[in-house]
């Protein structure tokens, strides 16, 4: 393939663009923030699983005292019913006054027992209630790290899409004024070779496998015309001569 020099070197600079948005495109995947919003985000999920668990306990809690709370009330009523009935002298009959006095006794333990449980619960429902609070700060706190981490990448990103956008423009109007079979190979080679299609030959050095060219080589590259598209025998990429080639 022939090419004139000047479009050989206008590859060069197809090369440094296309080169530069593989960079920005690593930049972009390779930002710290990334980390730090999944570290965030597996953090984050954790302590929503323990807060609903801490929710679920208070809740089970809250009905439970509930339930003890009419199970002394119920019990108190009655007591009073049967106080009363032994204060109005309705009851006179020695075994009837017995039984009631002994249920009065009964359900006086049976109120100060569910008393008891009613105390229990509601310390186990202020510890719950107490945890709930202390993971809901946490889920904030942590919800706030991620805000600011996601709004740091979201930055990094508009800048670096912003450059890439500028920079897709300038190699859209560098590659219009190559020839479209040049163009075609490098492409073709850029894919193969990890993004790098051409690559300048400096002191006898390929800059794209970084290998030098032996003698012979260097001969048939500098018996080459100069409209001669020259490949690295080493690794095949388009060879681009220029003033600094050292041939």
């Amino acid at each position: 393939m022939n090419a004139a020099p000047a479009d050989q070197i206008r590859l060069l600079d197809v090369q440094a663009l296309d080169t530069r948005l593989q960079q920005l495109a690593h930049k972009r995947r390779s930002l710290p923030e990334h980390a730090e919003i999944e570290s965030l985000n597996k953090d984050l999920a954790q302590l929503r699983d323990l807060l609903v668990a801490a929710q679920t306990e208070e809740s089970d809690c809250a009905r439970e005292q509930t339930k003890a709370e009419q199970d002394v009330d119920q019990v108190r009523k009655r007591a009073a019913r049967d106080q009363q009935r032994l204060d109005s002298g309705a009851v006179s009959s020695p075994k009837d006054l017995e039984n009631l006095q002994r249920e009065i006794t009964s359900l006086a333990k049976r109120q100060g027992d569910l008393e008891d449980v009613v105390l229990e619960v509601m310390e186990r429902r202020e510890s719950a209630q107490a945890r709930v609070a202390e993971l809901t700060e946490r889920v904030s706190a942590v919800q706030g790290k991620l805000d600011d981490a996601t709004a740091r990448r979201d930055a990094a990103f508009g800048e670096l899409d912003g450059e890439s956008a500028t920079v897709t423009k300038e190699r859209q109007v560098v590659a219009v004024s190559v020839p479209a079979d040049l163009l075609k190979l490098y492409e073709k080679l850029r894919e193969q070779q990890g993004g790098v299609g051409a690559a300048r030959l400096y002191q006898r050095r390929c800059e794209g496998c970084q290998l030098e060219l032996n003698i012979t080589e260097v001969n048939e590259v500098r018996a080459a015309a100069p409209e001669t598209v020259v490949r690295c025998e080493n690794c095949r990429r388009i060879l681009v001569r220029t003033s600094e080639s050292g041939i």
